[in-house]
């Protein structure tokens, strides 16, 4: 048999061991708190980066969409007024009726026209005006004068093509 002798560890050796080790755990205690701290902090601004891009992009999408919708509707409606005073024009003109192509109408159109041309971009305002130059010129000779009505006419489609580029450029 074997015998095995047992060391004795002196009493104050086995305690400074022990607290040497305590101190180590504590000291790799506080170096990983203070990595898992570093860490959160890189995470709480890289998540509050992220957010505040997120909003700024968020809204900037909004305001785009708000504007092209709104340029959209003015330039279906412009659409919808330039039919309506061809129509106007052509029954003053061809079919001598001043009911459907009063001039009073031509004149609401016509400034209709002017102010959603102001919605829409500064090229088809710049139109819209041309033509009401032209109107306010003409309104009076559309009746019996085909030159008069094919100016006009010529306006009308160019403030059509206008607003149709526009509409043709939006996202």
């Amino acid at each position: 048999m074997c015998t095995v002798h047992y060391t004795k560890i002196p009493h104050t050796l086995y305690y400074s061991r022990r607290k040497e080790e305590s101190l180590t755990m504590k000291k790799i205690s506080l170096e990983m708190i203070q990595q898992k701290i570093i860490t959160y902090q890189i995470v709480v601004m890289l998540s509050f980066v992220f957010g505040v891009v997120g909003f700024i992009y968020n809204n900037w999408r909004y305001e785009h969409n708000e504007y092209n919708n709104n340029v959209r509707i003015a330039s279906f409606q412009m659409i919808q007024e330039l039919a309506k005073l061809e129509q106007n024009i052509y029954a003053n003109h061809y079919d001598h009726n001043t009911y459907k192509g009063s001039p009073r109408d031509g004149w609401v159109r016509v400034g209709l026209v002017e102010s959603l041309a102001a919605f829409i971009s500064p090229e088809t305002h710049r139109d819209s005006l041309a033509l009401k130059k032209s109107w306010e010129k003409h309104w009076r000779s559309i009746h019996d004068d085909e030159k008069s009505t094919n100016i006009l006419i010529e306006k009308i489609d160019q403030v059509r093509s206008t607003t149709k580029e526009i509409l043709l450029k939006l996202h």
